[in-house]
């Protein structure tokens, strides 16, 4: 008898500074489309496709990121508290950015002890990949920051592939479901999170047009 496939439901949260592309990595997994420009709009979405037999539900919080991480800790704690995974998204053109990616695996980290929960899965992105020669960090600088903090690493181009875009999303799953995460219910985020289907089909439409 063939066995029956389950199916997983999950909470990801996209972070990264202003201006890395994670919204466009976001937009991309949904649509297949790439739209450069976004405003600081916090988002969620759901996302479903299929790994190996299963459909899998993504909830997926795309959430503005400040430098200034101390400012938002009790935000940052909620991302934390719901996310079953991360998504920490940098440009290869802005060493800011890569800091920016560091200092908030740490940050996650730290959270996830205070509140004596589980660890979480992180995936760096570094994005931009198709402006190499504007890249201020290396390749190997990304490998080096997963492997020091047990993290997967991608670098893709957002604007020019959707299959590595897609391939940084399965590859979370695949850890997600190593460690057997269990699904997390949705916090009360109406007031923060606005539903974002007509702005995609103003977008679309425009673009198109």
């Amino acid at each position: 008898m063939r066995a029956v496939s389950l199916n997983m439901d999950a909470n990801i949260v996209v972070m990264g500074t202003e201006s890395v592309g994670k919204s466009a990595l976001t937009v991309r997994l949904l649509t297949r489309r790439f739209i450069g420009e976004y405003g600081d709009i916090e988002s969620i979405y759901t996302h479903n496709f299929m790994v190996d037999g299963r459909e899998v539900t993504l909830n997926i919080w795309d959430s503005p990121c400040s430098e200034h991480l101390s400012m938002e800790m009790s935000l940052l704690e909620k991302r934390v508290h719901w996310a079953d995974g991360f998504v920490l998204v940098y440009s290869i053109c802005d060493r800011t950015s890569f800091n920016g990616v560091a200092r908030l695996i740490q940050t996650i980290k730290s959270i996830k002890d205070y509140l004596n929960s589980d660890k979480v899965p992180i995936v760096i992105v570094g994005n931009k990949r198709d402006l190499r020669h504007r890249r201020t960090v290396l390749s190997e600088e990304g490998r080096l920051l997963a492997l020091s903090t047990d993290c997967h690493f991608y670098e893709v181009s957002a604007a020019e592939n959707y299959h590595s875009t897609l391939m940084v999303f399965h590859g979370l799953v695949e850890r997600m479901r190593d460690t057997k995460c269990t699904p997390k219910r949705p916090l009360g985020f109406k007031g923060i999170v606005k539903s974002m289907s007509a702005v995609f089909t103003r977008r679309l439409t425009d673009s198109l047009g």
